[in-house]
């Protein structure tokens, strides 16, 4: 295994020097801005910034770094958009009931609001035809609505957790780009296990699908191409299908742009963002810079923006020599040296970013801060970073966020922890760890309640969360050595994760259908309370299971099922895309004496009562 001495002065100093000072005391200073999302004017004399945590939009001058305005948002500010005649500044306020605000630019004031859905994470907008697309994270739909009256227009199904959106062929086709795959992971590798995007027609509003490469998961962003053919996303690749014995070259985790084809309806290639040694972990947001000549990508794990010539990520004969072989030997088809380049932001976790012309805007989350530099201008003077207010005080739920996320964490910097549990939850891919022995691969479990819930990993083969966390800086990111502290701030930052509300929900409430589920889970017949029980919905035991893919006398510790909307597909081996299955054709928890006393929409309710949690 590849091993290198942890850099622990190296990590201290970043967190110390760009972030502020590192508390662990209950009264230490958490106000954090966490910017996000990013949009400029077309002079590049106004940003206009997106700040999550503090819940509110900076207008900011560029020439002196100063915030002009601040605007607060009903929900985390995830998206903007300028209108075209930038007047008007559109703003995704992310909630179960998101909001999209139309602002005023001149002077603040809310012009219209759009009543949009559960986590609103994206919009497009065509001024031509009057029309607004916002992307509803965990309604896996996109809402239309007319700029003129905010009504909604259509509401469109899309594939699972719609996270970016971009219009091409002027307008008439709305791409959406997917965060996760929604399949089933106990298959053999033709079959394949991946994410897509769904185009949809304008016009009729009819959808097509195009796949990305099996292994493809946490997408963040996409743009168009200047040729309006080709569409670019960001997102991991992983070689789930090989054991994980070592990190370097790719080997668990690639980190690529697809750049797919719209005219032929199929992704050209998967080109690899990582250098043959080291990796460029956790692509987030792309944007096109310098006229359209230029891709710009912000990498999130390292703290770097890379960029690239339109023309070579369009070059056949680059595109292959920067494609890794997954399921060989990952990184590289050429096995040479990258064409992207690659530029430190000083600060940490960058992750929207825009252009205007030669500037390159990129907002830093930990680091409150905006990146600003000029491709056109060489040495230090083209460099500049804008607060957006003090150095941030991490607390240590916060300190431990940052380490989550830090690819530098990780031997040759290819993943981090976010790689296989974005957002803390999960990848939807089934991995063969080894921990466990060799030849049973099991789903990524989402950390949620994780610490609550012990033991840990599927067949409990850790004692506490507490273990694993240390184990998998270990095995996982192969950092060798790293201090407790780390492990500490890690651990805390996953208490600290809460459940969000179930979009199956009515204003917060139950349904009918889910009430009547909630009435058969906990009767004597069916019996699911018994080993979910509430409030956690587990009895933190190992239990047998049907059906059992890995055969033997193995036992499973029982899993939480709160947030189980979001982890699918289910069952140790991701057998089953949906609850339903899982109960009617899994017989999960049920033998055949109780589903034939079961109607279908007794276990349609049923279903609909558990994925309400």
């Amino acid at each position: 295994m590849d091993r290198r001495p942890f850099e622990v002065k190296r990590v201290m100093t970043l967190v110390a020097v760009l972030c502020g000072s590192v508390t662990a005391s209950a009264e230490a200073e958490t106000s954090y801005l966490g910017p996000g999302a990013i949009a400029a004017t077309a002079d590049a004399k106004t940003i206009y910034v997106g700040c999550e945590d503090s819940r509110e939009v900076l207008f900011i001058n560029i020439e002196t770094g100063k915030i002009v305005q601040r605007i607060e948002t009903p929900g985390r500010p995830t998206a903007l958009l300028l209108g075209e005649n930038e007047g008007e500044l559109f703003v995704a306020c992310a909630s179960p009931r998101s909001i999209v605000l139309k602002l005023e630019v001149a002077t603040g004031r809310t012009l219209m609001q759009f009543a949009a859905g559960h986590t609103a994470s994206a919009l497009a907008l065509d001024e031509e035809r009057g029309r607004l697309y916002v992307c509803n994270r965990f309604d896996n739909d996109v809402s239309i609505f007319d700029t003129t009256s905010a009504r909604l227009l259509a509401s469109v199904p899309v594939d699972r957790e719609p996270i970016d959106i971009a219009l091409a062929d002027g307008g008439e086709t709305v791409v959406v780009a997917n965060h996760l795959a929604n399949r089933r992971t106990n298959v053999e590798v033709t079959e394949g296990i991946h994410p897509a995007l769904t185009l949809i027609d304008a016009n009729t509003h009819a959808t097509k699908s195009i796949p990305l490469p099996s292994g493809a998961n946490s997408i963040r962003g996409i743009c168009v191409a200047p040729d309006g053919r080709h569409v670019f996303v960001t997102h991991l690749l992983s070689n789930f299908q090989e054991l994980p014995i070592r990190v370097t070259m790719g080997w668990i985790n690639t980190n690529v742009v697809s750049v797919v084809d719209l005219e032929r309806m199929e992704v050209c290639e998967a080109v690899g963002l990582d250098d043959t040694d080291l990796g460029a972990a956790n692509p987030w947001g792309v944007c096109l810079a310098q006229g359209g000549k230029t891709v710009c990508v912000s990498l999130s794990g390292t703290h770097q923006l890379a960029h690239i010539p339109v023309k070579l990520l369009l070059d056949k004969d680059a595109q292959r020599e920067m494609a890794p072989m997954m399921g060989a030997w990952p990184v590289y088809t050429g096995l040479g040296d990258t064409y992207w380049s690659r530029i430190a932001v000083g600060g940490n976790g960058p992750r929207g970013v825009t252009a205007v012309g030669n500037m390159v805007f990129v907002t830093q989350y930990f680091s409150d801060s905006v990146f600003t530099i000029d491709l056109s201008a060489g040495g230090d003077e083209a460099i500049r970073t804008i607060p957006l207010g003090p150095a941030p005080k991490l607390s240590l739920e916060r300190q431990g966020e940052l380490y989550f996320h830090d690819a530098t964490l990780c031997y040759r910097r290819w993943q981090s922890c976010a790689s296989c549990h974005p957002d803390g939850r999960a990848d939807a891919l089934t991995w063969d760890l080894l921990n466990d022995g060799v030849g049973n691969p099991k789903n990524t479990k989402s950390l949620l309640l994780s610490h609550e819930t012990p033991p840990s990993m599927a067949t409990g083969v850790r004692a506490k969360a507490e273990v694993a966390v240390r184990k998998g800086m270990t095995h996982i990111l192969f950092a060798h050595r790293p201090p407790e502290e780390i492990h500490v701030a890690l651990d805390a930052y996953l208490r600290s994760l809460k459940p969000i509300s179930s979009p199956h929900l009515i204003d917060g409430q139950l349904s009918p259908a889910a009430t009547r589920g909630q009435k058969l889970f906990e009767s004597k017949e069916v019996g699911c309370y018994r080993c979910h029980p509430a409030p956690l919905f587990t009895d933190m035991k190992l239990h047998r299971i049907t059906p059992n893919s890995l055969g033997g006398d193995t036992r499973f510790d029982t899993p939480s099922l709160i947030e189980t909307w979001r982890t699918g597909p289910y069952l140790h081996d991701g057998r089953y895309t949906t609850i339903e299955q899982l109960l009617r054709d899994g017989k999960h928890g049920l033998n055949d004496a109780k589903l034939e006393r079961l109607s279908e929409q007794d276990v349609k309710d049923l279903a609909e009562y558990v994925l309400s949690l």
